[in-house]
């Protein structure tokens, strides 16, 4: 059994996900992460919907539906069927008639909301400067 330094081991921890590896699975992770219906739907989990109390809360797949505005059914199902399998959102079955189903998020899932609301308000801040740059650019 070789014997691994104290550095060799530090650089093999550093490299472990290393989302600039194509191989890294954290790359995978990224790639759904910056999908914009994942971001939408952890900040209207967030409580960053259309009252914008910012409170993390508790919704139905309709409402869901509802405050992200485009979203397809077949999108929305799978993006939350995605942010369950990674343990980002907890869904929550009640036996009722008709079937009540409920989301929300997970302390991982909150971790996450922080930065995709964030990332959210700076591109509502900044579309303005963003349009008049791509008119720039676009009239050269």
């Amino acid at each position: 059994m070789a014997t691994t330094t104290a550095a060799q081991k530090r650089e093999r921890d550093k490299n472990a996900y290393n989302a600039m590896l194509a191989v890294c699975p954290s790359r995978q992770l990224l790639d759904r992460l910056a999908d914009k219906w994942v971001v939408l739907m952890l900040c209207a989990l967030g409580g960053d919907g259309p009252d914008g109390t910012g409170t993390p809360t508790t919704l139905r797949y309709s409402e869901i539906a509802r405050i992200v505005a485009g979203v397809s059914q077949k999108m929305l199902t799978q993006t939350l069927r995605s942010l369950e399998r990674d343990g980002l959102i907890t869904r929550t079955v009640t036996p009722t008639v008709p079937v009540t189903v409920d989301y929300e998020l997970t302390e991982l899932g909150l971790s996450l909301h922080h930065t995709t609301r964030r990332l959210r308000v700076w591109a509502q801040e900044n579309m303005d400067a963003v349009q008049e740059n791509r008119r720039r650019y676009d009239g050269s």
